[in-house]
């Protein structure tokens, strides 16, 4: 796959660049918590300044029209100078962008603060292109989703993806021909959105290891008591899926209490929760790292909101001294690792989650599509 990158742009001096990127961080006491995402797009804001561009950093936070960007914009700016507009729609945008000096950037506030955003309003979208020259996606963690600033507004403007979107497709695409043995490790929830995913590795990977609430929804289909475990409603066919020899499941769990209580899987009472993997899992899991060449993995092995992480922890630490390629990904695994300071320690982190694993099932967007298939020639 090759889409246009920016430096294909031959001429940035003076131009408005509206770039779109993925500031949906967690904030604590009105400042963003981790940061892992922010930072690996920062490079792409100083490129553009460096080449002379006028940019305008677009971007959403949260789910309600109310939530602010500017603990991200604060962020972002103790890293390369970035102003911060508190009005999507102020009065005098226009003018405040026209008078930008060259190699400066700005941040607009929440997208979603203008309901055309989700809703994916041609209006909002030809708004948001009256504001600039060129449009540069290098949100990548949010490119599954058919939003405004995503999909339609690449087909209003030049457009290209940034630096850290570059990377992502580079990495991930490792996928197609992977080292050998491919692990493949897949945690989490939402057995509805994941099967998919599941079918497609148990034919390319060597083996597929499904932990997580996800792995919830076999142990019922299996006969299990899950107790009072999260399980998604739905009829799943699984068969297909257990019967393969490369499925693998967590031989035991850790139980949701005060205490740390390991059961062998499917040895549950009515009224217990399954909240992590347990140590057995790890340990053979652990064998089959030092076996592999190539491993890939999305998604925790547990309720990593109610402080269960053990698992997570353990296999991170794991991986972090293996000598096979990895590749993480996914909200909270991310947040674990960079915790752990072992973000540095992979072959590559992507910053997506379900934009992740989207890419892996079909190697396709909504975001990517809408620049790839955009008929405007680019003459800059």
């Amino acid at each position: 796959m090759k889409l246009r990158g920016i430096k294909e742009i031959k001429n940035l001096k003076g131009k408005r660049v509206l770039l779109r990127l993925g500031l949906n961080a967690a904030i604590k006491n009105g400042k963003v918590a981790g940061g892992y995402r922010i930072k690996q797009v920062v490079p792409t804001i100083k490129y553009l300044k460096n080449k002379g561009a006028k940019v305008i950093v677009l971007g959403h936070i949260g789910r309600s029209k109310n939530e602010t960007l500017r603990p991200v914009a604060d962020y972002i700016n103790r890293r390369t100078k970035t102003g911060f507009v508190p009005n999507l729609h102020d009065k005098n945008l226009s003018n405040i962008i026209e008078n930008m000096k060259e190699g400066t950037a700005l941040m607009l506030e929440n997208l979603r603060s203008d309901k055309g955003e989700v809703d994916n309003s041609p209006e909002f979208a030809k708004y948001l292109a009256s504001l600039g020259d060129v449009y540069v996606n290098d949100a990548f963690p949010v490119s599954h989703r058919k939003h405004a600033s995503i999909v339609l507004l690449p087909k209003l403007l030049p457009s290209y993806i940034g630096l850290q979107f570059e990377r992502e497709i580079k990495n991930l695409s490792m996928v197609i021909k992977p080292p050998r043995p491919f692990l493949f490790i897949l945690g989490g929830a939402k057995p509805s959105t994941k099967i998919p995913l599941i079918k497609k590795f148990l034919k390319e990977a060597d083996h597929v290891f499904v932990g997580g609430a996800l792995a919830n929804n076999f142990f019922k289909y299996m006969g299990y008591e899950t107790g009072k475990s999260l399980v998604e409603k739905g009829l799943f066919n699984l068969k297909p899926l257990i019967n393969n020899k490369k499925l693998l499941l967590p031989a035991d769990v850790v139980i949701e209490s005060k205490n740390f209580i390991t059961k062998k899987s499917g040895s549950l009472s009515r009224n217990e929760i399954i909240a992590d993997a347990g140590d057995c899992t790890i340990s053979e899991l652990e064998k089959l790292v030092k076996k592999s060449k190539f491993i890939l993995w999305n998604g925790p092995l547990g309720n990593y909101e109610k402080g269960f992480d053990r698992a997570t922890v353990r296999l991170l630490k794991i991986l972090a001294k293996s000598n096979a390629k990895t590749i993480i990904g996914g909200g909270d695994t991310l947040t674990v690792a960079f915790n752990l300071k072992l973000h540095n320690k992979f072959t590559f982190v992507s910053t997506g989650g379900g934009a992740m694993l989207d890419f892996l099932a079909d190697g396709k967007l909504p975001g990517i599509d809408a620049i790839d298939k955009s008929q405007i020639k680019i003459h800059i």
